[in-house]
């Protein structure tokens, strides 16, 4: 079941109606309402694959309180082993088996020897790398003392397996998200209003923006060999709107959706489109992957204390986890690889840190070096999605390839009457996106417009934008596959 889909449209009405009108203010029942939509939401798309995520939940529910009942350092530490191993080796054998096997016999081949390897058809259960991440944090704060252990499992199962996170996040924290789920919620009509306008524009990002845009990027990319260098430049940018309008699209729906039950999640994007270097760009992209590695992985390992050598190996590790955490796939590790590499040269000037603000606060228009900072920073994601997109190392270099030619400055090919509504609608976009970029969201427009007539006639003006230029296809999301 996708929140694109007409199943969504239905299911998520009857779960409003339960919550609030059945359960009312009986926070237990809420609870397993909350639940019960939960798992029957995971199951619509493999109900085979419940028992791991009830068995995951249940593995950081018991190593959780035995650390926290642990009478020795050393017990604690096996504890947690114990939930990292288990956890880290059902997310590897469904997620990594395939790839470790098949990079196992290419290197022994490239010795000289031909091993047979044994490849499985394995199915990647969806939302798993983020239902681990949820539990892994739980089981990381206990033992760092940062929360306590809740014996009841209901209240635990509703924050691993919530239903507007459960698939592709945000990845939330026990220490925001717990403490809402044990407290009595009631309904906000002001919230629930701009939860509405968050999901609206979050079906624009995805139905309009991403869906019209991975038309062309699918033609392209699949064929880019026979594609001109300005071509394989437009599908490149095309693809930085895909990605960004599926993940933040689903990431303003998940967060709406959220509000309309009474819950706050964590912000997952701050028009990071608009960043003026590589670090502010990762401070407001999918920032609570970027935050989870930052307290879990980097931290731990010495952050940015113990000289510049090993920051710049902290650094490189975070970058480089973070690639392979999206896919088994080389192209996300040269992906990470080059990420690494841009925020180096601000690491070694320790600069990393210099754009805290909102771009141009209070005004229109940026300064030439804010303009020439994000032009640039944009150009450097847009290269770096290419490895993203593409299905080898060696497509994508063929296709940087391809685009250093006389070509390069030819009409691109896709170019067309038909390309015009979805060329408007992403300079629309991105028009809006800059004078709210202060927003927690950019269809946050009560402040804005006072009048009640005035925003009806702007949600109208959208649906039906949505309704005569999105592409209905009913494409998945792109981070469903991670």
């Amino acid at each position: 079941m996708l929140f694109n889909s007409l199943g969504f449209a239905l299911f998520f009405p009857v779960v409003f109606f339960l919550y609030w009108f059945v359960a009312k203010n009986n926070l237990k029942a809420q609870n397993l309402i909350l639940l019960g939509s939960s798992y029957f939401f995971y199951a619509c798309w493999d109900y085979r694959f419940l028992f791991l995520l009830v068995f995951s939940t249940f593995l950081d529910y018991y190593t959780g309180i035995k650390i926290h009942e642990a009478g020795s350092r050393a017990s604690k530490r096996l504890w947690l082993l114990i939930s990292v191993v288990v956890n880290l080796g059902f997310l590897g054998f469904f997620k990594y088996y395939n790839f470790f096997v098949e990079s196992f016999a290419e290197v022994m081949n490239s010795v000289g020897f031909k091993p047979d390897i044994w490849t499985l058809n394995i199915i990647l259960p969806v939302g798993i790398s983020f239902y681990t991440f949820h539990g892994m944090s739980y089981v990381f704060d206990i033992y760092n003392n940062k929360v306590v252990p809740r014996k009841n499992f209901v209240n635990y199962s509703v924050f691993v397996s919530y239903l507007p996170l459960l698939v592709a996040g945000p990845i939330e924290r026990a220490t925001h998200l717990l403490p809402q789920v044990e407290s009595p919620r009631h309904f906000d009509y002001s919230k629930a209003v701009d939860g509405m306008r968050q999901i609206l524009w979050g079906f624009f990002k995805k139905i309009v923006i991403a869906d019209n845009c991975a038309t062309y990027v699918n033609m392209i990319f699949d064929n880019y060999q026979d594609q001109t260098g300005s071509t394989l430049v437009l599908g490149a940018l095309f693809f930085a709107f895909q990605i960004y309008g599926d993940f933040s699209g689903y990431s303003d729906i998940a967060l709406g959706t959220s509000r309309l039950l009474g819950i706050e999640l964590l912000r997952n994007f701050a028009y990071p489109y608009f960043s003026r270097d590589i670090a502010e760009f990762w401070r407001r992209w999918h920032i609570s992957l970027s935050s989870w590695f930052r307290d879990y992985l980097y931290i731990p390992l010495g952050g940015s204390k113990g000289g510049l050598w090993r920051n710049i190996r902290n650094t490189f590790i975070i970058f480089l986890v973070s690639g392979f955490w999206h896919g088994a796939n080389w192209t996300f590790i040269a992906w990470g690889a080059l990420n690494a590499i841009y925020f180096l040269p601000l690491l070694l000037l320790k600069r990393n840190r210099s754009n805290l603000d909102i771009v141009a606060q209070g005004k229109i228009f940026p300064s030439m070096r804010e303009a020439v900072g994000m032009v640039l920073t944009f150009a450097l994601t847009v290269f770096a999605w290419i490895f993203f997109r593409a299905e080898t190392v060696a497509d994508a270099l063929a296709y940087i390839g391809k685009i250093i030619s006389p070509t390069l400055l030819t009409i691109p090919d896709v170019l067309s009457t038909e390309t015009i509504p979805l060329m408007v609608c992403l300079v629309l976009f991105m028009a809006i996106e800059w004078l709210q970029r202060d927003k927690k969201h950019a269809f946050q427009i009560d402040g804005i417009f006072p009048s009640r007539f005035v925003r009806w006639n702007f949600y109208i003006m959208l649906a039906f934008l949505i309704y005569y230029v999105g592409n209905f296809g009913h494409h998945a999301f792109i981070y469903f596959q991670f």
